[in-house]
């Protein structure tokens, strides 16, 4: 069973605190058997005394010793450091490392006897909500891939598949918490060049984003959608009409350049 597995996280900031609480409140893993490490040793002591886990001093590799799964949830130009001072630690262990732009290679050159696993989440998980792509490297079992699957489906959707896909997906949904961001903002703006008050036009509009992604998650097509609200010869259609092809283009524009930034940040790393 996933509650009987023993987890370590390192890194206990906005996402691998996020991890950490998601798992213990989706019963994945037992607060017994949660390590917490960060450089920060305040950090983890905070989050372990919240949780009821455990917590290590940053370099205490036998605080290791007996655990099935590590999750590296550090930013990727702290991630070389700290997987190679702790790679004789993670031999034969599985290690999920969330670090952006850091590719499968990559990990096993810095931890070559560990079976990999690389994860895209994004920021929404800290709200407990997030889609998140993952793949594994070569010598990582299917057994590996689909229990790390299953740990962060506790956030929402997860799905393996190959790294080409990962990049794109971690494009897409990693960028989609700041594109949703800059459309509330957008929308802000215009309200208030229409004489709204800030505060209220946002309070209103985060409303009717919220019951609107709850709609589509239940199934409804995003064109089908629309039309309901596209009355002919109404507003709506008439503002769709006036945004569709640059709202189209500016999107598609913004996944090239975080997928292009995305490569580049492996050949950096590499």
């Amino acid at each position: 069973m996933a509650s009987e597995l023993s987890v370590a996280i390192i890194g206990c900031g906005a996402m691998g605190g996020a991890i950490a609480r998601g798992l213990v409140a989706t019963e994945n893993v037992a607060p017994g058997a949660l390590t917490l490490i960060d450089a920060n040793a305040e950090k983890a002591d905070a989050l372990a005394r919240e949780l009821g886990a455990h917590a290590a001093e940053a370099r205490d590799v036998l605080a290791l010793a007996d655990v099935e799964l590590v999750v590296l949830a550090v930013k990727p130009h702290v991630l070389p450091d700290v997987a190679k001072e702790l790679a004789p630690a993670l031999a034969g262990k599985l290690v999920v490392s969330i670090a952006a732009g850091v590719t499968l290679a990559t990990l096993q050159k810095l931890m070559p006897d560990a079976r990999v696993v690389r994860v895209m989440p994004n920021l929404a998980l800290t709200a407990g909500s997030s889609g998140t792509a993952l793949a594994g490297a070569k010598g990582t079992s299917a057994e590996d891939l689909e229990l790390a699957v299953r740990l962060f489906r506790a956030f929402g959707p997860a799905e393996a598949m190959g790294e080409a896909q990962l990049d794109a997906m971690g494009a897409i949904s990693g960028c989609e918490p700041a594109f949703v961001a800059l459309f509330v903002d957008a929308l802000t703006r215009a309200a208030i060049e229409q004489g709204l008050p800030a505060g209220m036009a946002r309070e209103f509009i985060l409303a009717t984003l919220i019951g609107s992604a709850k709609i589509l998650q239940g199934g409804e097509h995003p064109r089908a959608f629309m039309e309901k609200v596209m009355s002919p010869g109404g507003t709506t259609v008439r503002a769709v009409a006036a945004m569709d092809p640059a709202y189209m283009e500016a999107t598609a524009k913004g996944i090239r350049a975080a997928v292009a930034r995305t490569r580049e940040l492996a050949e950096e790393g590499a």
